[in-house]
């Protein structure tokens, strides 16, 4: 254990230090993670803006394998910050066990499905002659390796949610910063070829990724197994203990079909998109990775959420889980205000970082480019209170409350409005950049007037011996 517990402060005293302290290695971790895939487009956009688009094609269809797993992943971190809210350290760490079997070996079975089933999901996406010719083969090629490397990709992300849980996110980022650092000095070897080593373009991309992934998993386990900086494990708890499976299964379910239907409402977003030029693809995809890049203090804020919300409802603090989302909502949306008016002055030169081959190509999607992130810079402000507030719903496990307003940003929001902008209303690709926009900004006024019904004030976890404190509300 830690010389000072988490819920020493998570749970007790002022909330702004200890929301601080796990929200900013949260930011720097995922800033990290969004290195592996700038790092990816930097170099690819110096072998051409086909290579670009490849990746961007490729993304959604990886993420509908990676959301399967991933939703079980959110309720091992919502068990873990629970128990250790109680000061179950037992429980948690049968947590710990029973999550790394278990996601793990659906994350082998995934693996396969999706090595095997590249092609076909690839047929279904409607292409123009061009991007079909140019672009598809090389999405196939990138799609197998990462699919064969999707166990070492959980690997890391079970390891971050369960310490994140436990209110230990510095951990993580210490990880990902030493293989963030390996990733970036192989990625132009195995793309471009150094001596002996050939250069394998999109593919390359792809193995150095894996190879980056099987590090973060093997220093995951040793920092979870050799070190006292997460929860005490033992050899028995990796026994098969059907009741914590029961839990996060039930909890990971609805969090797996919120991001299984993200991913596949981003296919059916890729799908329109695709009927554009290259230039529109390669626009769109690089203008996502630069959006979830200024997404990230708002991701951090609302990670960091979960944990306060999932400790102090594990120790019946229940006003203390309520004034911490407020709290992180008004902070969460001041940030992202900031940076949406840093996105409006900057837009074309971040942009045009990504794309220096200086071809007519080039300078079309830069334009494209920066024109979605300017429209996109209106969402930002309203993406740190969504963000907030699905968080808090998680971290009380309710995920079933967090999928239903996720899916109604995407479903009944973005899709309907792409398309209607974009094809029934001739807007080309502009009306695309206003749709994706459009949705978010729904979601999130829908979900924050939902929370303040306050029926979300609840814990899944059976409540701490002698605590006879039940919550203020009944079911959501």
């Amino acid at each position: 254990m830690p010389s000072v517990s988490p819920q020493s402060t998570l749970t007790e005293g002022d909330l702004k230090r200890p929301m601080f302290a796990l929200a900013w290695p949260i930011v720097v971790t995922e800033l990290l993670q969004v290195a592996y895939n700038l790092a990816d487009t930097l170099w690819l956009g110096r072998l051409s803006t086909d290579a670009v688009a490849a990746v961007s094609l490729s993304f959604p269809l990886i993420f509908l394998m990676l959301s399967i797993g991933g939703g079980f992943t959110v309720a091992s971190s919502t068990l873990v910050a629970q128990y250790t809210g109680a000061q179950s350290e037992g429980s948690a760490g049968t947590v710990v066990g029973q999550a790394l079997t278990f996601i793990v070996g659906v994350a082998v079975v995934m693996g396969v499905v999706g090595f095997v089933a590249t092609d076909a999901m690839l047929a279904l996406l409607p292409s123009s002659p061009a991007t079909g010719a140019q672009v598809i083969p090389a999405a196939a090629g990138y799609m197998r390796v990462y699919f064969l490397g999707l166990p070492f990709v959980f690997g890391f992300f079970v390891f971050a949610s369960l310490m994140r849980g436990y209110g230990n996110t510095r951990a993580p980022m210490v990880v990902m910063f030493v293989t963030v650092v390996f990733n970036v000095v192989i990625d132009p070897i195995l793309i471009f070829g150094v001596g002996p080593i050939p250069g394998y373009g999109v593919q390359g991309a792809a193995i150095a990724t894996v190879l980056s992934r099987a590090l973060a998993s093997a220093i995951g386990l040793y920092v979870l197994f050799g070190t006292d900086a997460g929860p005490d494990v033992t050899r028995e708890d990796f026994l098969p203990q059907f009741s914590f499976i029961r839990d996060i299964v039930r909890i990971g379910v609805p969090s797996a079909v919120e991001q299984s239907a993200s991913a596949l409402g981003f296919i059916t977003l890729t799908a329109m998109v695709v009927t554009f030029s290259p230039e529109v693809v390669a626009a769109y995809g690089l203008g996502n990775r630069l959006t979830s890049l200024v997404f990230l203090p708002a991701l951090g804020l609302g990670r960091a959420t979960n944990t306060i919300v999932g400790q102090n409802l594990g120790a019946r603090n229940f006003e203390r889980a309520e004034e911490a989302v407020w709290l992180a909502a008004k902070v969460g949306a001041s940030v992202m205000l900031g940076v949406a008016v840093l996105a409006l002055l900057f837009a074309e030169p971040v942009v045009g970082v990504f794309l220096s081959t200086g071809t007519e190509s080039a300078a079309e999607t830069i334009t494209l480019g920066s024109e979605y992130l300017r429209i996109r810079a209106v969402e930002f402000g309203f993406i740190g209170v969504l963000q907030v507030v699905l968080g808090a719903y998680r971290g009380a496990g309710n995920t079933k409350t967090a999928m239903a307003f996720s899916l109604f940003a995407l479903w009944l929001g973005r899709i309907p409005i792409v398309y209607g902008l974009a094809f029934l209303q001739g807007m080309g690709a502009t009306g695309i950049w206003i749709g994706m926009a459009a949705g978010q900004i729904l979601g999130a006024i829908a979900a924050a007037a939902w929370f303040t019904r306050g029926t979300w004030k609840r814990a899944v976890i059976d409540e701490p011996a002698g605590d006879a404190g039940t919550p203020e509300t009944g079911e959501d």
